[in-house]
């Protein structure tokens, strides 16, 4: 009989996910959610122990013009989107390497918040492969579905400033 790994069994680590991030040297952002927002860390890893360079949480979009209002959506579709377009930024500004993703045991489904955030990182410049079609539709992106509207255009351009 095989024991199941104590961190598996949590559902916290996919042990053959992690071998192969950590075969391939490169660094990588590793990208969570909460029940209330998102974070983002940039994590270089030697011998096999991670070491985080900086990260961010999408409460940062506050700063940014985020309706104090809408803070309880600061883990929409839009704020994905937002919230890698500022941390793809600040990747760029630092001058660091071009990551990997690591989405860690969340589900990957097409059109949804992990594809937001990682269409704001290649609209940030950075050099990412993924299909176009497997980002969420525009309107969706720019919040059109929320209940309390977002400037969203005005939020975008302070962040490219």
């Amino acid at each position: 009989m095989r024991t199941i790994k104590r961190r598996r069994k949590e559902k916290k680590t996919d042990y053959a996910k992690r071998i192969k991030f950590l075969k391939s040297e490169k660094p990588r952002i590793v990208f969570r959610k909460t029940n209330r927002y998102f974070i983002a860390q940039y994590v270089l890893s030697e011998e096999a122990k991670d070491k985080i360079i900086f990260g961010m949480n999408s409460k940062q979009l506050l700063k940014f013009g985020w309706p104090k209002e809408s803070s309880n959506s600061l883990k929409a579709i839009p704020a994905a989107y937002l919230f890698g377009l500022l941390f793809g930024k600040n990747i760029l500004d630092k001058k660091l390497e071009t990551p990997i993703i690591d989405f860690g045991m969340q589900r990957v489904l097409h059109k949804t918040k992990l594809f937001g955030f990682l269409k704001g990182l290649k609209d940030s410049k950075m050099e990412i492969e993924c299909d176009e079609e497997k980002f969420p539709e525009e309107e969706r992106i720019k919040g059109s579905s929320l209940k309390n509207k977002i400037n969203f255009e005005e939020i975008k351009l302070k962040i490219n400033k």
